[in-house]
């Protein structure tokens, strides 16, 4: 069984698509399988309404992508719903706009300026009017998660200790030092995204495919086959061994 996936994206069109292209490329050697993008679609980068329109018409059209939600992801679409809504997980004082986050780059590829440095309401306001609602239909609508075969996908990982169909959503959206400093067996390979690194890594119980995208890093891919996991480059793919 072999499956695709694809790292935090942070509003870096261009990125994802050239790891489109990594996968079409392996697709043309392999055959076609399934494409699980692990969330955090926006922010940060310059493009995310693009990011969000290309990944819901490759959906329509019949191609093979799952999105996953992020914690961004969460983060766009409540503050839509209630501009004051603090994310729990969020390190205060700090909200969706502020520069460490990266809203106001979302609010940006929708046309609405300044978004940082403006009053909330005002920026809210703006916000209705010009986001489609579509797109935040569709965001609210994604998935937590997903197994396939002996890989687990999530956007930031997994309680231990809990069985993967009862893990929160919190944890799902947001976990990093329980979970990364686990080295005990999920019970599946756990594939995830949200902290981020330089390159993508295998630490045996899990493989992280957040490359800093959103800090100017690319866009990963990686292939996993049965239990051979590898990262896609221009020159085909590199084994991704766990260490």
């Amino acid at each position: 069984m072999r499956s695709y996936a694809i790292g935090d994206i942070h509003g870096q069109l261009s990125l994802l698509k050239s790891a489109h292209e990594l996968i079409a490329r392996d697709m043309e050697r392999y055959g076609s399988a399934p494409v699980i993008h692990l969330g955090d679609l926006e922010d940060r980068g310059p493009a995310s309404a693009g990011v969000i329109d290309y990944l819901m018409q490759g959906q329509q059209r019949g191609e093979d992508w799952l999105v996953l939600k992020g914690n961004h992801d969460r983060l766009f679409t409540r503050f839509m719903q209630d501009p004051w809504w603090a994310d729990p997980f969020l390190s205060q004082p700090l909200n969706w706009l502020h520069p460490r986050v990266g809203g106001a780059e979302t609010m940006r590829s929708y046309g609405v300026q300044k978004a940082a440095d403006r009053p909330v309401e005002a920026v809210h306001r703006d916000a209705l009017a010009a986001v489609d609602p579509a797109h935040l239909a569709w965001l609210e609508a994604l998935p937590l998660s997903h197994q396939r075969g002996e890989v687990f996908f999530v956007h930031a990982g997994i309680r231990p200790g809990i069985a993967l169909a009862d893990q929160a959503e919190d944890d799902l959206l947001w976990i990093r030092k329980a979970f990364l400093e686990d080295s005990s067996d999920h019970g599946r390979l756990i594939v995830h995204g949200h902290t981020a690194i330089e390159t993508p890594a295998h630490f045996g119980n899990r493989v992280n495919i957040d490359s800093s995208a959103g800090y100017g890093g690319p866009v990963s891919a990686i292939v996993i086959e049965g239990s051979d996991v590898s990262e896609l480059t221009p020159e085909g793919r590199r084994p991704l061994l766990p260490g």
